[in-house]
């Protein structure tokens, strides 16, 4: 059988995930992701096809999908290599009994913990400070203390749910919004709970955004719902891009509405040049590494290469996002 493989942090990170899939006897093309559509064509066509994808966040889209479906070698099975879903169409591959397979709870304690050294980043101005001592300047700004500050949580899934403890360890009040509510939950931390995410983000001092990009999700922060959030409000955004309106942040942070937007993540990925974000010195940008830790990659790596293994030796230790 053959495999594509296009994660970086996959290929990058020492562990046995190596070994299990060298050990499974499949032939395995490398590439460095995450590559969009013409890339994966061209491969594609260069390959003869492949039974089976480990991918990142390449692009799997329709037509993607179909080509690999009609290579000589046809897909079988597309294993994600993390959680987000919102790179590949799995409405399609559904419709052409493809299975997604995924990776959920290896990942959740790390991203968390990322989110919040963004807001501690943001708070105290971390980007524009280490950009000028680079530089060689002795400029400083003063910041904030996050004690005492309301934390919004947009989200209670996983990760959601391991950065409210974190907020409450700092000393913040915690609002959240969550399709389905678990009291329990939120009584322990003593979580108050919000009808819409709309109300958080109106709420809160810090929002942490931790939901999926959907239709209903996309371009969620824009200028309208900035104007209706507090003077000086932070946003910090570990789950995707796609969330915000970019150039609506850039101008919400210029004028000081906003005051900062720290993210993990873009609207395209990687980032080009040039950027809205370049010059903005109350925003910084991490190269979606949130989930990117010796410790999580190692869970997260194996739990791909067992998906991907298991469902094409015929076992049966795999997670499937998708149902048909």
């Amino acid at each position: 059988m053959k495999i594509l493989l296009t994660t970086t942090s996959y290929q990058d990170t020492p562990g046995d995930h190596h070994q299990v899939l060298q050990d499974s006897g499949f032939e395995v093309v490398r590439a460095r992701g995450p590559l969009n559509e013409a890339e994966m064509l061209d491969l594609i066509e260069t390959s003869g096809g492949f039974d089976g994808l480990l991918n990142g966040d390449d692009e799997i889209n329709v037509t993607v999908i179909d080509a690999l479906l009609a290579a000589p070698t046809p897909l079988r099975v597309i294993a994600k290599y993390g959680i987000g879903l919102d790179s590949i169409d799995v409405d399609h591959a559904t419709a052409k009994r493809i299975p997604v397979l995924f990776t959920p709870g290896v990942n959740h304690t790390t991203v968390a913990e990322h989110a919040f050294g963004l807001m501690i980043g943001l708070s105290k101005y971390f980007g524009m400070h280490l950009r000028e001592t680079a530089a060689g300047r002795w400029t400083r700004k003063t910041g904030v203390e996050l004690a005492g500050k309301t934390l919004g949580v947009v989200g209670l899934g996983r990760v959601g749910r391991e950065v409210v403890p974190r907020g409450r360890a700092f000393g913040m009040d915690v609002i959240a919004y969550n399709r389905t509510w678990d009291e329990g939950f939120a009584n322990q931390y003593g979580v108050t709970h919000c009808p819409t995410p709309q109300d958080v983000l109106e709420q809160a001092d810090v929002v942490s955004l931790h939901l999926p990009l959907l239709p209903n999700t996309a371009e969620m922060v824009d200028a309208a719902m900035i104007g209706r959030m507090k003077d000086g409000a932070m946003i910090v955004n570990t789950s995707r891009g796609g969330l915000v309106v970019e150039a609506d942040i850039v101008a919400a942070c210029r004028c000081g509405k906003l005051h900062g937007y720290a993210t993990d993540v873009l609207a395209t990925e990687p980032m080009t040049r040039p950027h809205p974000f370049d010059g903005v010195e109350n925003i910084f940008v991490t190269p979606h590494i949130g989930s990117r830790t010796i410790e999580s990659v190692g869970r997260q790596a194996m739990r791909a290469t067992k998906n991907l293994v298991n469902f094409l030796t015929g076992g049966d230790d795999y997670i499937q996002a998708n149902e048909f």
